[in-house]
């Protein structure tokens, strides 16, 4: 078996927790190759990681094809590692060395359960859709998709902005607001929940336009279809604006035309017994808890 290990920063309280998920895949002769800053950056604090191989690209994975990724880290870590998996179809395992963790569900306790579970094929596959951007300028490179959510936002500390919206070319509304939310079912317990949107399970074909601090207190989320197309024009009192794919952002002015389809590619994620979306939703939102004592 292959896999790809993928970090981005890594804490002194880390380092055990990673040292013990390369013990338990070498112990049961998994091929390890880790990011290559990643391994840069912890290789003085864990002994003999110099030995393992390293990857850096797309072109990596394509390549070696391994069997999964295991990404070290939070959600903004799985986020991360997409703009490298792409249209690779190779599924991703996170372990959660942050806090909340909805993507990244696997507490470092329960690491070499993980890690027996993956070996023995006890999991499913989680097909994830992704959103994709289209503009009339280029954005982000190769990558202009995103799996939580696409956003459009005032810059800084300036006045409101109106957001012309479209659903299949025709007119949906014009927001005056701090911004706009476009959300998959995966980004629904995301920014969009902040912000009042509903919880969507992943297995549902939806997006959610959630509006950011509307003027218009009628102004509420909208539940779509996945296969509307939604287009944007945008103005304000200012010239610039911001437009984010997941933790990523771009500059945009009134000259961008922008709209947001389902991707035609989608993300893998490894789901492990027991677990499941309501079990996440219990241990992260207190579901079901009883408090009032």
């Amino acid at each position: 078996m292959k896999v790809f290990v993928f970090g981005q920063k890594a804490k002194t309280d880390d380092y055990p927790f990673i040292q013990s998920l390369i013990t338990y895949l070498k112990d049961h002769k998994v091929e390890i190759s880790i990011f290559q800053d990643f391994k840069e950056q912890i290789q003085a604090e864990i002994p003999k990681l110099q030995e393992l191989q390293s990857w850096t690209s797309y072109k990596d994975i394509l390549k070696v094809k391994p069997d999964c990724i295991i990404t070290l880290g939070g959600d903004g870590t799985i986020l991360n590692a997409l703009t490298y998996i792409r249209d690779s179809k190779v599924p991703v395992l996170g372990i959660n060395l942050g806090r909340l963790g909805f993507l990244a569900s696997i507490e470092t306790r329960l690491m070499a359960d993980a890690v027996h579970h993956l070996i023995n094929g006890m999991y499913e596959i989680e097909e994830r859709i992704l959103i994709q951007l289209d503009s009339n300028f280029p954005l982000f490179d190769e990558t202009p998709f995103a799996l939580n959510d696409f956003a459009i936002l005032k810059r800084d500390n300036s006045s409101m902005i109106t957001i012309h919206t479209y659903i299949n070319g025709d007119f949906l509304n014009s927001y005056w607001a701090d911004g706009l939310i476009i959300a998959t079912p995966t980004g629904s317990t995301g920014y969009s929940l902040s912000c009042g949107g509903p919880i969507i399970f992943p297995q549902a074909k939806n997006l959610v336009v959630t509006p950011v601090a509307p003027h218009n207190l009628n102004v509420r989320p909208i539940v779509l279809p996945d296969d509307s197309v939604l287009s944007f024009e945008v103005e304000g009192r200012t010239d610039n604006f911001l437009c984010t794919l997941d933790s990523r952002y771009a500059v945009i002015t009134t000259e961008h035309q922008l709209a947001i389809r389902k991707c035609e590619f989608g993300i893998r994620l490894i789901q492990l017994h027991p677990s499941s979306f309501l079990k996440t939703m219990h241990d992260k939102l207190n579901w079901g808890l009883d408090q009032r004592n």
